[in-house]
């Protein structure tokens, strides 16, 4: 084992009082996660209690050079799977700056349009949200490139392997390409008090699926956030690239979606069968305003095969995967439950996929 694998796997927690915090946020392009480190003189459970701190805005492409102080300021708080003990991993999420800028707020504390998280909060925080208690179980398909070559884990430099059929949920050397890095995914949400609710191979080789939820509000943004951190550390020490990208590769491939499962108080109570019906009407009449905000690319993965509808066209069915929205099966038997909205892509924000989908099924009046 080499001095780098001996000094990674220490576990020296238990030699010091002091705490390790590591500052997580949203760089300027919107999908770049940044973080730096700061020590702490003891544990911290509230995001209220840490101290703000600042980053370089014009090394993140979200401040020019003469005004680049970002001041951030704590979300949320999950356990450190990486350094364990009581160090923390923060969740900052949206971000004020002494400049206008964007994701960031103004001097006199106005938030910009592109602040994804205030916007979102604004939305969940509305009294008429919160009494429906919009729960989301949110599905992040990747891919796992190999490096420098950017090609899929598990295909052969320049070439393919054979055609899709026995790689979704599959087992084997010639069918699971990747299984380490999505396992110690996997348990290290756990750790961190993710709630994430499974994994599985997904129907292109090298391309994987986890699930986040369920996770009520604004929590499932910040959940999933801090998951997509978690897998591109852990591919970090891989040595292999992690990849959003609705459609990496082109032909007879499984494009990548994030779909998004979603429900109310009132479709899990009695009769709620017909208030998911209300809901989907509702989402027909805003698929283009719904499609425009679920993720870059995604015109390349929505054309009506693949187990998607055609990005132009608003449908839904029961049990049918290539429809917008899915409604399942157990959910028409019960007549109440939850709907799956198949739209959003691999590389959508979570905060603005859930808040749309929660301002548009319980505040907008056709």
């Amino acid at each position: 084992m080499s001095v780098l694998s001996d000094l990674i796997n220490l576990n020296l927690s238990d030699t010091t009082e002091k705490v390790i915090a590591e500052y997580i946020w949203i760089g300027g392009s919107g999908m770049d996660m940044r973080s730096k480190a700061k020590t702490l003189s003891g544990p911290v459970t509230d995001p209220s209690k840490l101290p703000k701190w600042n980053y370089d805005g014009s090394s993140t492409g979200q401040a020019p050079g003469q005004d680049s102080e970002v001041i951030l300021y704590p979300q949320a708080i999950f356990k450190d799977p990486f350094r364990r003990g009581n160090n923390i991993l923060v969740c900052f999420f949206f971000s004020t700056m002494l400049s206008v800028m964007c994701d960031a707020y103004t001097p006199a504390g106005e938030p910009i349009p592109t602040n994804k998280r205030h916007a979102a909060e604004k939305i969940f925080s509305n009294p008429d949200v919160v009494a429906e208690e919009p729960w989301y179980g949110i599905e992040q398909e990747y891919t796992l490139l190999q490096k420098d070559i950017n090609w899929p884990l598990g295909w052969p430099v320049g070439g393919f392997p054979g055609p899709q059929g026995p790689y979704y949920c599959g087992a084997g050397a010639d069918k699971a390409f990747g299984r380490d890095i999505v396992d110690s995914h996997y348990k290290a949400c756990l750790y961190a008090g993710i709630n994430i609710s499974g994994i599985n191979g997904e129907v292109m080789p090298g391309q994987w699926e986890f699930q986040v939820g369920p996770a009520v509000g604004i929590s499932a943004g910040d959940e999933l956030w801090i998951a997509r951190y978690i897998l591109e550390r852990i591919t970090e020490i891989a040595g292999v690239v992690l990849s959003l990208d609705p459609k990496p590769i082109q032909g007879d491939w499984n494009g990548a979606g994030a779909h998004t499962n979603y429900s109310t108080k009132s479709m899990r109570n009695d009769g709620g069968y017909e208030v998911i019906k209300k809901a989907i009407e509702k989402l027909e009449k805003k698929h283009k305003e719904h499609i425009a905000a679920y993720g870059d690319g995604n015109e390349r993965r929505l054309t009506g095969k693949h187990e998607t509808a055609d990005i132009k066209t608003f449908l839904w069915g029961v049990a049918n995967r290539g429809a917008s929205v899915r409604v399942g099966r157990e959910t028409e038997k019960a007549g109440k439950g939850y709907f799956e909205d198949r739209r959003p892509a691999s590389n959508m924000d979570p905060y603005v996929v859930t808040s749309m989908i929660a301002e548009t099924t319980i505040l907008w009046k056709p």
